[in-house]
């Protein structure tokens, strides 16, 4: 424990059912009151910026202290009642948004200040809270007539956030998996197995092991099983868990389009294009359309290699080859590729990175490149109530002497369970901003995973690209602690959708250059650094296979502008998720379906939890945020990756704006010139090596 004393207590988690319930109604209530009061004090002529728009912003401020609490219990809680109650909290919370959203009294005094003369004399983030604040009402449809558009428009936009919330918790909660016989299972690391549910003796599952579909039992089983057949049934199940998902993704893009037509948007995707960096939906199509004609190639050449691949293993085995190179074989062949062409052996390489000590790595690049220290708390004393679960990690992040005082709060979950969140990501838990009396509130964030647990014989080890996605959702996690903003809306991520991923995603470059790669590295038995030649093979391997990844990629980004691009009105209501979804997934990676040339034997789009979480009509962000990621990476970077005079300016320039200005500003202001693709390209091999 440091011997410092941080300025801020951590948030607590101390909540009940019942008084999570009472604090976020409360809250509600508090907000509604401070907004009545200012609607019955002022008129559009006597509304300033200070009285209202001001007052409303540090009501927003003080709220989100509390109300990111309140909702993540349901992405991590062990209790399913403290889980359900943050799920109705939630609700009532987004519901009470939209109110507020929509009240034309709040409208009228936000649109008097404005236009007034006084708004051209604020502050460049005052100015941006305001402009953000009047284009919100507006995008909440207060220029449509009260009835019946308005109140239609109300009426979907709370059945979206209910959809939305509903569609999150089933995926939370799913628990779904196949039981399989050991014979089944044969090439799945014992390390899996052994952490299997065993069927009971006596009953119809006596001798199998339960496979679930969590992320630790899928990936090493559909990359390792020998079985095609159980690697099909593995694959067939992942993608058909989660049904009643089904039926709320169509509700959802149909009432989306609805909404956008009701504000004269051509469609959901123009609606939010319009405030990203990409603008409009045909600048997406173009990016998109033109990489998938530049990746085809490749695509096409990495497939016949791991069919050739196929081809020599079926026969060697004894067993027939039709031919087809199946979406279930993907993973399973492009590891044996990389162990046969490059000697990558994926478990050999884990045993370098156990995830204590890979996490130790690279707090220490952040703390080097950033300016910044880690002090992880261990006094359980300290920590009472001040933590959700007992796998918890928490550090107290400070500056360094340079840079002097607090950071925020840094919170680590690692491993999977029952009812907790079933992906990688960050969560804010407080964001940063200026308080009423001029003082700063700092901010906490957690970084939500779910690697293996470890094991009597072992740690939990880290495959690379487990290394690679850690430090891309630290990544974020730093970028929302160092942020700072006056106004807790800009704070941190932040940003526009097509920008949030560059940050993190520049930060991945750190698990791809050696000496950094190498310092994350302690062997789990002898603490020895990783040898120069797996470094070295990892390294080579980078850009196998990235065209079909790419591709994937591709595939989701397409589909996701298919459910939201529609051409008219009405065209939604005909389209089938499930059937595009499928048919897409092999027209743009190349890679076949279940035999018979059906396109219904899945619904993808019931797990896509990014298209019912904000990244609706967005998805393509991934692919272009990394035209900027990799622009920024080959500008300060990668001739000197360590470099602390370039990381301190990364900080200070990029993350710490958060939202708060334009982000195509801020990053001419790093580059010191506008972004351009060349990186990108030349990074993918779609450009010559300068």
């Amino acid at each position: 424990m440091s011997p410092r004393s941080p300025p801020q207590a951590p948030p607590s988690f101390t909540h009940t059912p019942q008084t999570l319930l009472d604090e976020a109604r409360a809250l509600i209530a508090k907000s509604k009151s401070l907004e009545d009061s200012i609607a019955q004090a002022y008129t559009p002529d006597t509304a300033t910026f200070d009285k209202v728009v001001k007052i409303l912003a540090e009501d927003e401020n003080e709220s989100a202290v509390d109300t990111h609490v309140l909702v993540f219990y349901n992405y991590v809680s062990t209790n399913k009642d403290l889980r359900d109650a943050s799920s109705t909290a939630e609700k009532e919370l987004s519901d009470y948004d939209i109110e507020s959203s929509m009240r034309e009294d709040i409208f009228q005094l936000v649109r008097g200040i404005y236009k007034s003369q006084s708004a051209k004399e604020l502050d460049p983030e005052s100015a941006r809270l305001l402009d953000k604040m009047y284009k919100g009402y507006i995008r909440f449809g207060l220029d449509l007539p009260a009835e019946p558009e308005r109140a239609r428009f109300k009426e979907i936009k709370k059945r979206l956030s209910t959809l939305s919330i509903d569609f999150s918790k089933t995926l939370n909660e799913e628990n779904e998996g196949l039981w399989f016989t050991p014979e089944e299972l044969a090439g799945v690391p014992e390390d899996v197995l052994s952490g299997l549910k065993k069927g009971e003796e006596g009953s119809e599952n006596a001798g199998k092991l339960f496979l679930t579909y969590k992320y630790p039992d899928l990936f090493p089983t559909m990359k390792y099983a020998v079985s095609a057949d159980t690697r099909q049934k593995v694959f067939i199940g992942n993608e058909n868990k989660c049904k009643t998902n089904v039926p709320l993704f169509k509700e959802a893009i149909v009432l989306r389009d609805e909404k956008a037509r009701l504000l004269k948007f051509k469609n959901h995707a123009d609606f939010v294009l319009a405030e990203k960096m990409a603008k409009t939906p045909e600048k997406v199509m173009e990016f998109l359309t033109d990489l998938r004609n530049q990746l085809a190639p490749g695509g096409v050449k990495e497939r016949q290699l791991l069919l050739d691949l196929k081809k020599k293993e079926r026969e060697e085995r004894g067993e027939a080859f039709d031919g087809k190179y199946y979406l279930w074989d993907h993973r399973y062949y492009d590891r044996l590729l990389l162990e046969e062409s490059y000697s990558l052996d994926e478990q050999k390489i884990a045993e370098y990175f156990p995830l204590q000590s890979t996490i130790n790595g690279m707090l220490n690049i952040f703390e080097r490149l950033f300016g910044l220290e880690f002090v992880q708390v261990t006094d359980a004393k300290a920590l009472e109530g001040h933590t959700w679960h007992e796998d918890n990690i928490v550090y107290q992040v400070w500056n360094d002497k340079q840079e002097h005082g607090f950071v925020g709060w840094l919170y680590l979950d690692l491993h999977p369970r029952d009812g907790k969140y079933g992906h990688a990501a960050n969560f804010n838990l407080q964001p940063g901003f200026t308080a009423k009396d001029g003082s700063r509130h700092y901010p906490a964030t957690a970084l939500v995973c779910n690697f293996s647990k470890p094991t009597k014989d072992k740690p939990s080890l880290l495959k690379h690209d487990e290394v690679v996605t850690l430090f891309h959702e630290l990544g974020h996690g730093i970028h929302d602690l160092v942020s700072i903003t006056h106004y807790s809306r800009f704070h941190g991520t932040s940003v526009v959708g097509d920008f949030v991923e560059a940050p993190s995603q520049m930060l991945e470059n750190w698990c791809w250059t050696p000496a950094e790669l190498a310092s994350l590295s302690s062997h789990y038995l002898t603490g020895e650094r990783i040898t120069e030649d797996l470094v070295s093979t990892i390294i080579k391997t980078k850009h196998v296979n990235a065209a079909l990844f790419n591709l994937r990629q591709l595939h989701f980004a397409l589909f996701d502008m298919k459910m939201h691009n529609i051409p008219e009105a009405g065209v939604v209501e005909q389209l089938e998720p499930s059937i595009e979804y499928n048919k897409l997934r092999t027209e743009v990676s190349g890679l076949d379906g279940p035999e018979g040339g059906k396109y219904d034997y899945g619904n993808g789009q019931a797990t896509f939890g990014h298209l019912m979480g904000g990244y609706d009509a967005g998805y393509y962000g991934y692919l272009w945020s990394q035209v900027f990621s990799t622009d920024m990476f080959y500008t300060a970077f990668k001739k000197e990756p360590m470099n602390g005079e370039q990381g301190r300016r990364y900080r200070h320039t990029v993350l710490e704006k958060g939202g708060s200005q334009e982000e195509m500003e801020t990053l001419k202001s790093f580059l010191g010139r506008e972004p351009n693709s060349k990186a990108f390209l030349e990074e993918l091999g779609l450009l010559p090596q300068a």
